[in-house]
């Protein structure tokens, strides 16, 4: 199997500026994502940037990167351009790490492009695993996903699904349904280029405003999403000043 691995990189970051360069134990937090892309099986790893100084500390460490436009409204936009750039062909599978994550697990990475290249019939691939704590099931901020038979997602939401009608009658939700347990979705994505460059022409869905879920979009036009599921959950991505100061005490310890 043959596939690439796209980081979307941009500068602009209201809760914690210039994240991309943000330093972890002397490497920029975008490189460490690409190191750790580069331990997968992807024959190429590639940060899609919107700014000349991610490149360039990018090209510092011997990771190949481009620069693409600084107006895209999303990452999947920036990824749209970056598959023009490199010509890829329709059928290439690429899979979407984002760059926050410096430490994505690379056999994730493999899972999510294996899971796409096994089904024909989907568009996309993403990842999921099993939701262990009430909190994080009953917290909006926690995506959740339910499959059906085949392993591909029926819904993503913020809302806690699914509902246990019977179990949670009474009181609301006391404890995590068993049967289906519930499912935290992982923000990676396995697409076939092609689908990329068509998905920023799709229409906008009332269901992805709502949720503010992007993937939504995919789904409300009828394209399949294909879900691995991990027994593990992700690293610790990155999104304020206390994730980075988390993070950068787990790569000083080890």
């Amino acid at each position: 199997m043959r596939f690439l691995v796209l980081i979307p990189a941009r500068l602009a970051s209201t809760r914690l500026p210039d994240k991309p360069l943000a330093d972890i134990a002397g490497v920029p937090m975008v490189v460490r994502v690409a190191q750790r892309a580069r331990q997968s099986g992807a024959e190429r790893v590639v940060v899609a940037a919107d700014d000349a100084r991610i490149v360039a500390a990018c090209g510092a460490h011997g990771i190949e990167a481009l620069l693409t436009g600084t107006d895209h409204p999303s990452g999947s936009d920036r990824l749209a351009e970056a598959c023009v750039q490199l010509g890829l062909t329709d059928d290439e599978i690429v899979v979407n790490v984002q760059g926050d994550e410096p430490l994505i697990d690379p056999e994730l990475i493999d899972a999510v492009a294996a899971t796409l290249a096994s089904r024909t019939n989907a568009a996309m691939s993403t990842a999921a695993h099993a939701i262990d704590s009430l909190e994080d099931f009953l917290n909006p901020n926690v995506v959740k996903t339910v499959l059906d038979a085949q392993g591909n997602a029926l819904y993503f939401s913020r809302a806690p699904i699914p509902w246990w009608r019977d179990g949670f009658a009474r009181n609301g939700p006391t404890a995590l349904p068993t049967s289906p347990a519930p499912l935290r979705h992982i923000g990676i994505y396995g697409y076939r280029a092609g689908f990329v460059r068509r998905f920023p022409a799709l229409p906008p869905s009332p269901i992805e405003a709502t949720e503010a879920l992007e993937q939504l979009r995919a789904q409300w036009h009828g394209y399949r999403i294909a879900v691995h599921v991990s027994a593990h959950a992700p690293g610790p991505g990155i999104d304020t000043p206390e994730d980075l100061a988390r993070v950068r005490a787990l790569f000083a310890a080890a």
